[in-house]
């Protein structure tokens, strides 16, 4: 409906538009053409009394007449439907007690006709609530009047006047011309109403094909973008680990002091790269909310100073103070937690604050928060003298790909995931991260995270791995590798002779099966993507063997692969644990020696 309808307006199109719903379309609609046949009526009716010197009847008629015309104005001037049938019924009751108690004092079939429309129009217009009330508020009153006509106790002063059988027929005729055209009306509309069900009911059985469509589409997009991102990590973390894998091994053969300093320059390179691509192919799993939160045995201290030491690197380059303080508390505990998430947050914080520093200084603060014996609660802070960040821009820097304006992301580099992932990864864990930042002047990232507290202390922990580490030859353990990637294999035989260990090699998981099935191996080290069968085929295979001890034989599946379900997978098929690629040789050997232990 137009807003600037005239107050001179006569005419049903203006009142009428689109946006109004279908049923209320419909209801104007009634109200503007039945008010036509209701006025023809009742200027007969009018014309018919006053011929007949009917006063009351001549006044009654006047005033319904004038009543009418002035609902009529105000529908094409504000088309409230509800409003003038309100108004219309309650006319209506008037006259009709009016006919009922003083002018008629009867009830004959126009009292009766006039109940009907109003019980009609009634429910029609206004509902079921209404339309019951409005049909009590007629009978109830002609009821009572009947009942006191029949016991005779009804009486007034003024003379009841009569109408003439040319009165009655038009007031009949009129009352079955606007009850048939009620009906007709409302039959009509309730036709096109199934009319357009039946159309919408189509049109929803097409949406619901096509949102199926969409649905499997999607599905399927998922599940090549899930192996795309499995194919693309393992094709990058393969020869990561190898990069990495071989610096270690160069490190831990004591290479002059020039050697060690290239060397740890290519092993921070390459997990600085490491780093990056796991921000990019680990996103999308930390957005779906199905990341696994270890609770593994590490050392607060000594996964700082890992985390710290190539980062002081990058700050002193820029000629920047890097200062590191962990409490003392810490330096003997040795707590259960997930050190690899850990560090993933704490690593992007620190970048961060390096990247967004130029001149100055950056804390890094690790201390007790709250102490509990079993549990210890530990605040990282991670502060610096950088930028800063205004105030409004406080809480989009953790949108995923957001830094800043173009010109600082260009200057400074980055994904603009780091962030993002660390907030997603502290909520998951139902952590929240603190923020303080002032532009020009640097800013402060800090949260709290708790970990239960193990009983035995550094120390001891150092003195077990020693002893693991340092078997005699007849002690030493037989491990059987099943590994396609050549450099992979020969990273591992060159890792495995400084500890000792003796490796076999299978090229596939169906080498792999035979050569457990003929000879006897400690622990199973499986890549899970290779040639003939893959390694969840080869563990299920072995795990069917009919020699228990065989069968129940530790498997560490060997994964670079990204999918958000390997690690259910790994489990599933039978294995014991997994090593993400490229591996920590401390966390391999480590895991390595718990499975034997487990299994002897």
């Amino acid at each position: 409906m137009s807003n600037k309808v005239s107050i001179f307006n006569f005419s049903i199109n203006p009142i009428i538009s689109n946006d109004q719903p279908a049923l209320d379309q419909a209801k104007i609609r009634l109200l503007y053409y039945g008010f036509w046949i209701v006025l023809v009526a009742v200027v007969g009716l009018l014309v018919s009394v006053y011929l007949q010197h009917q006063t009351l009847l001549t006044i009654t008629a006047a005033i319904v007449l004038a009543s009418v015309l002035f609902l009529f104005k105000y529908l094409t001037y504000k088309p409230h439907w509800k409003q003038i049938s309100h108004s219309l019924l309650i006319l209506g009751v008037v006259v009709n007690l009016n006919n009922a108690f003083v002018t008629m004092q009867t009830v004959d079939i126009i009292t009766v006709q006039i109940i009907l429309l109003s019980i009609l129009f009634s429910y029609y217009m206004l509902g079921q609530k209404w339309g019951l009330f409005y049909s009590l508020l007629n009978l109830i009153p002609i009821l009572v009047f009947l009942i006191l006509l029949y016991n005779g106790n009804y009486s007034i002063k003024l003379r009841p006047e009569r109408i003439d059988q040319a009165t009655i027929i038009i007031s009949l005729f009129a009352n079955f011309i606007i009850i048939i055209y009620i009906h007709s009306y409302f039959y009509s509309a309730f036709l096109e109403n199934i009319k357009q069900l039946k159309e919408t009911g189509k049109e929803q059985i097409e949406l619901n094909q096509k949102l199926g469509l969409a649905i499997e589409k999607a599905e399927k997009s998922s599940q090549i973008k899930s192996e795309f991102l499995s194919a693309i990590s393992h094709e990058i973390r393969t020869p990561l680990n190898a990069v990495i894998g071989m610096s270690n091994l160069m490190i831990m053969g004591n290479p002059r002091p020039d050697q060690k300093e290239n060397l740890n320059i290519l092993k921070f390179s390459a997990n600085n790269l490491l780093s990056i691509v796991n921000d990019v192919l680990d996103f999308s799993k930390i957005e779906s909310g199905k990341v696994v939160f270890e609770n593994t045995r590490f050392n607060m201290v000594e996964l700082a100073q890992n985390i710290c030491g190539a980062q002081k690197i990058k700050a002193t380059e820029k000629g920047l103070i890097f200062d590191l303080y962990i409490d003392p508390i810490l330096r003997n505990k040795v707590l259960f937690g997930d050190p690899t998430r850990l560090s993933q947050v704490l690593f992007n914080l620190i970048s961060n604050a390096i990247k967004f520093t130029k001149n100055g200084q950056v804390w890094v603060k690790i201390s007790i928060f709250e102490d509990r014996h079993n549990t210890v609660t530990v605040n990282f802070s991670v502060k610096d003298t950088g930028i800063g960040i205004e105030q409004n821009k406080l809480e989009s820097i953790f949108e995923p790909f957001t830094q800043a304006p173009t010109a600082i992301t260009a200057q400074f580099g980055g994904t603009g995931l780091g962030l993002a992932i660390v907030k997603r990864l502290l909520e998951l864990q139902g952590l929240q991260m603190g923020v303080a930042s002032t532009v020009g002047k640097g800013s402060e990232f800090s949260f709290n995270m708790e970990f239960s507290v193990s009983t035995e202390t550094v120390d001891e922990v150092a003195e077990k791995q020693l002893l693991a580490q340092n078997h005699e030859g007849e002690d030493a353990l037989r491990i059987l590798i099943a590994e396609d990637n050549p450099v992979n294999v020969m990273l591992m035989k060159k890792l495995f002779a400084k500890w000792n260990l003796i490796p076999t090699i299978a090229e596939n998981g169906e080498r792999a099966v035979e050569l457990l099935l003929y000879g006897n191996f400690d622990v199973i080290l499986m890549d899970l993507q290779m040639p003939v069968m893959n390694g969840f085929e080869a563990t299920m295979e072995i795990r069917k063997f009919a020699d228990p001890k065989k069968a129940g034989i530790p498997i560490i599946a060997l994964t670079a692969s990204a999918l958000s379900d390997i690690r259910e997978r790994v489990f599933n098929c039978g294995m014991n644990d997994y090593v993400a690629k490229p591996f920590k040789p401390e966390e391999l050997m480590e895991k390595i020696h718990h499975q034997v232990a487990a299994y002897h």
